[in-house]
């Protein structure tokens, strides 16, 4: 029997996939979960991932659950609009390659759409923001 696929080693590949965002030369951008980055960045740039547990279905009629689809949103952040979708480009070129998920086999992150750019008013200074939902499956590997 195949083990069934669990949600925290995708969570962990995007993480992962997520991290060198954080690093760049040109303007480092903050990765946090649920939460936005404790301090805010000084350049008010940061990604914000929130995951949902997935969804598992069936490989065969032996209902053995293997499959695993799992919607993650990824909520891009900046002073300017201009920099909300800058930070949302940056994100998307990180997760155009496949993942790595121990013991499985990724297909590309599938990007699932938005809603536009939004400005919070209620933060100050008001920050703009961008959530962008995603799509990762997998399969045993």
């Amino acid at each position: 029997m195949t083990a069934v696929p669990l949600a925290v080693p995708h969570r962990n590949a995007i993480l992962a996939a997520l991290a060198p965002l954080a690093a760049r030369s040109t303007g480092p951008i903050a990765v946090s979960e649920g939460v936005a980055p404790d301090p805010v960045p000084e350049n008010g740039l940061y990604a914000v991932l929130y995951v949902s547990p997935g969804s598992t279905s069936s490989a065969s009629l032996a209902d053995e659950r293997t499959t695993l689809s799992l919607s993650f949103q990824v909520t891009s952040v900046g002073p300017t609009a201009e920099k909300a979708l800058w930070v949302a480009d940056r994100v998307r070129e990180v997760l155009a390659v496949p993942l790595a998920v121990d013991g499985r086999v990724a297909w590309r992150v599938e990007e699932q759409g938005g809603p536009p750019v939004q400005r919070d008013t209620d933060l100050t200074p008001p920050v703009y923001y961008l959530p962008v939902q995603y799509r990762l499956q997998s399969i045993p590997a």
